[in-house]
């Protein structure tokens, strides 16, 4: 591990207004770098996590759905900085993912003849290589195999912006994409994750999202903020699997439907004076969330992390995120732990009524 904290312990741990400069010792503000990641159910509604090796520069160690950043040479036209279709979903976005997913996966989620391809393991593994290293186009090695990606099936489930004040920073398009379900209890060979030998991740796993966030609580597993609060977005509907074959595809078609309408429907708030809150009316496939440091706990000294912010370069748009919940989240040199998602009401509620000593909100 290295001797520096990652950027977001950096980030976090410290309040998010950067304190007074003098104007020739003002940095210029990193330009958020385009990146798309999958959110992917198994057959069986489990999710997939990939352990990142520890000298990654970004999420070093923790546990990250697949993805990473665009790339003219395989994704086609990116939007341009400043604009805000740099920061919306679209072609090179959702082509991005796919690509992505197989490089660091093997699963390749692309259709010939309307059903996902299936290829052989040795060559599945010899185009991540070459696609990895540009050896060639994505698209030209779909095509060469008759194939294309399925980008109809990706459906949009919040986009992230980095905040202001770390090295690198991303605007990252979240997707979702069910595997088909299946009646049988053996997964195709197409459908079991690989690493990507060690280039990027060491291991590569489905497992529901309670397994994750119970080895977080259990400080087995390393999640980032991101990544923590979707999988608890998804355990209200993923419950894990059944025990009954009969069942299994209608059992699991339900939840599928339940979390679709989800993603899509507004408002997307529980409590009434979240009701009140503009974000409210903004669906979960078109929230832009970009966490930033709303104060310190005195109780436990966890950073409570907003979540309604679009970031930076949406500031004047009608984008936005989450009021209705907030994270904990304690930052030390090994990353994150003690990852919570609360609802604001209720965490400012307490601060309130903690013994004083501690920050102030």
């Amino acid at each position: 591990m290295a001797s520096q904290p990652p950027t977001w312990t950096r980030l976090y741990s410290q309040p998010a207004a950067p304190q007074p400069e003098k104007k020739s010792e003002k940095k210029p503000i990193p330009e958020p770098r385009p990146s798309a990641s999958i959110v992917l159910l198994s057959p069986t509604n489990e999710v997939l996590l990939l352990h990142r090796v520890k000298t990654s520069t970004s999420f070093a160690s923790a546990h990250v759905f697949p993805g990473g950043n665009l790339d003219a040479f395989h994704d086609g036209d990116i939007p341009a900085p400043g604009t805000h279709e740099r920061h919306r979903d679209g072609p090179a976005y959702r082509l991005g993912a796919v690509r992505e997913c197989f490089e660091e996966t093997g699963i390749l989620l692309a259709k010939k003849d309307g059903r996902l391809v299936d290829l052989p393991q040795q060559e599945r593994d010899e185009a991540r290589k070459k696609i990895h290293g540009s050896q060639i186009r994505f698209a030209d090695w779909l095509k060469s195999i008759g194939a294309e990606a399925d980008q109809d099936s990706l459906i949009p489930f919040t986009r992230w912006l980095t905040p202001v004040g770390v090295g690198k920073r991303f605007t990252t398009q979240m997707y979702l994409y069910m595997l088909p379900i299946s009646r049988s209890g053996i997964p195709s060979e197409m459908l079991v994750p690989t690493p990507d030998g060690g280039v990027e991740h060491t291991e590569a796993i489905f497992a529901p999202p309670q397994t994750f966030l119970s080895r977080v609580a259990s400080n087995e597993m390393i999640l980032f903020p991101p990544q923590y609060y979707i999988l608890t977005l998804l355990t209200k509907f993923l419950k894990g699997p059944t025990i009954s074959v009969e069942e299994g595809p209608i059992y699991y078609t339900r939840q599928r439907k339940q979390l679709l309408k989800f993603v899509k429907a507004t408002p997307t708030v529980d409590t009434e004076k979240a009701k009140d809150h503009v974000t409210s009316s903004i669906s979960w496939a078109d929230k832009v969330i970009s966490p930033y440091h709303l104060f310190v706990r005195k109780s436990d000294k966890r950073v409570v992390l907003g979540l309604e912010k679009p970031g930076l370069e949406l500031k004047d748009s009608d984008r936005g995120g989450d009021w209705e919940r907030v994270v904990l989240v304690s930052f030390g040199k090994s990353g994150p732990s003690q990852v919570e998602v609360r609802l604001r009401e209720d965490v400012l509620a307490e601060e309130k009524e903690a013994p004083s000593g501690g920050s102030k909100l």
